[in-house]
């Protein structure tokens, strides 16, 4: 990955396995992110479901490019991370 990493915000709840498994896959490859927990974050909950059409989470926000769910192979590619 270069030197500059994209901006890249996580919408969660604190109850949501793949949530949990996005932020440890993160952590994993030194990716800093922003936790939104989107059960205490109404207006982040709002914001989601209209830029995605849906209340699902994670979503995953990454450099303005919305992934839903945890699409590792997206993930990878947005970040320019190796497998």
């Amino acid at each position: 990955m270069g030197a500059t990493q994209p901006r890249v915000i996580v919408f969660t709840t604190p109850t949501c396995t793949y949530c949990n498994a996005v932020k440890r896959y993160l952590k994993r490859h030194r990716i800093r992110f922003k936790d939104v927990d989107v059960s205490r974050d109404s207006r982040a909950a709002r914001d989601i479901v209209r830029r995605t059409g849906q209340m699902g989470v994670p979503v995953i926000d990454i450099g303005g490019k919305i992934i839903i769910g945890f699409d590792r192979p997206k993930i990878d590619k947005l970040l320019g991370l190796r497998r």
